[in-house]
């Protein structure tokens, strides 16, 4: 008799505690080999294959596409051969496959294997009649209704840090909340829908909003909903000021035509723009660091982590160029490109998303000339870069066009006054108007 396995939603890292599924990868019946991607997910950072450690029958799936499943729950159950025990993929490591989820660090060219082949006559007949109870306990696994509330005494239903530190950060009484995980887990989702839940004062006026006939209502869900929350969250903890400046990048454009001349790979605005920030930051590096509530500290970070902003579609992510400040703008150059079109193709990995330290923001792309961004939390501040435009500009003492761009710094006022964001803005556009001033840095 073959022996049903159950596979159940992994540890996606990163503090996910929840994915929807996307697509499904196989139906039951189909065969998979060992690390085979069944399932295609999305989390709040990422779109994900999902391989399965056991080879066998498909028998059962769990969830329709579009479910949202906490960390833990099933996600199918394979029908293992007579005669063969089950190959997780950690015991596979030396074919090659790895261990490790499609989309966080194996090989994003792999496609997608779907297969219908033919089956041994005693294992398809096996499969299809695999125990009822096997299927049975396994359904039984899966999310049913909340449990209900955590005792006043005894231990609490969490096991991640991160939930508890989030709670801690934020006041919420862990005993108070009704876990929505596998018997009464508490999850991350449970933590912050605390947060989102109105006072008890306010409770009637949390009502669903009446809606005209004809209106869309689209779910803040996966990405749209991190981000969502996220921002909401940087603007509910930090006391964020704007400063801005008008900049004459004519000297900049000229000095990239010149690099671009050369032999060698083109250089970017942005890659320009990113080595003067990293030039800035080591002269102002308040502006690299970020606030430990439970401390009660400004934690100043020794790398500088580069985020930028890039629009894909499914939204607006934000990929993180490590140790930028060790970065040619060559080096930059290279690495803007690789992560934009990862995000493009919907292959950036969760840890490509996550551990910035300061934000670049080039709304430009989108033809307009200023804003005043949030903060990317919890990070400290955030610069913005309008598009660069030909102004009449008095360049010499003359009237003259030149082109402008107007540069903008969203920052945490905790973390330093006006006069280090007024500095370190400074500093930025004086590099872009002369080039010359960031060789006194390099």
């Amino acid at each position: 008799m073959p022996q049903v396995m159950e596979f159940k939603l992994p540890d996606l890292g990163e503090g996910l505690t929840e994915a929807e599924i996307v697509r499904w990868l196989v139906a039951v019946g189909d065969v998979v080999e060992v690390d085979q991607p069944v399932v295609e997910v999305e989390t709040a950072k990422a779109m994900v294959e999902v391989p399965c450690p056991y080879g066998g029958v498909v028998t059962a799936r769990f969830g329709e596409e579009g479910t949202e499943l906490p960390v833990g729950a099933p996600l199918i159950t394979v029908a293992v051969g007579a005669g063969s025990e089950p190959e997780p993929a950690a015991v596979a490591e030396s074919s090659g496959s790895g261990n490790v989820l499609v989309g966080y660090g194996t090989d994003h060219s792999r496609p997608a294997r779907r297969k219908r082949v033919a089956r041994p006559a005693a294992m398809a007949a096996a499969a299809v009649a695999a125990p009822v109870a096997a299927v049975a306990a396994v359904a039984a696994a899966a999310p049913a209704a909340p449990a209900a509330p955590a005792q006043a005494s005894g231990p609490v239903p969490v096991i991640s840090p991160l939930v508890r530190k989030l709670a801690r950060d934020n006041g919420v009484d862990l005993r108070a909340l009704r876990g929505s995980g596998p018997e009464g887990l508490i999850l991350r989702a449970d933590v912050e829908a605390a947060l989102r839940a109105p006072a008890p004062a306010a409770q009637a006026a949390a009502t669903p909003v009446a809606a005209p006939e004809g209106a869309t209502r689209i779910p803040l869900k996966g990405l749209r909903g991190a981000v969502a929350e996220k921002l909401s969250r940087s603007r509910r903890e930090i006391p964020e000021a704007t400063c801005w400046v008008d900049a004459d990048a004519t000297e900049l454009m000229a000095a990239r035509a010149a690099m671009n001349a050369a032999a060698g790979p083109k250089i970017s605005v942005l890659a320009l723009l990113a080595r003067i920030c990293t030039a800035a930051l080591a002269r102002y590096p308040e502006l690299n660091s970020t606030v430990d509530l439970a401390a009660n500290e400004i934690v100043r970070l020794p790398s500088v982590h580069l985020g930028f902003a890039a629009q894909t579609e499914r939204g607006l992510v934000v990929p993180v160029v490590r140790d930028a400040q060790s970065r040619s703008p060559e080096s930059l150059s290279a690495e803007f490109g690789r992560l934009t079109e990862l995000a493009r193709t919907g292959k950036l990995a969760p840890a490509d998303l996550t551990g910035g330290t300061f934000t670049l923001n080039n709304y430009g792309v989108f033809g307009v000339d200023g804003s005043t961004p949030i903060i990317n939390h919890p990070e400290a501040a955030m610069l913005g870069v309008g598009r660069i435009v030909d102004k009449p500009w008095v360049h010499e003492g003359q009237l003259a066009v030149r082109k402008v761009v107007q540069l903008s710094l969203t920052f945490d006022h905790r973390v330093c006054d006006g006069g280090a964001a007024g500095g370190f803005l400074r500093y930025v556009a004086d590099c872009v108007e002369s080039p010359a001033v960031l060789l006194r840095s390099l």
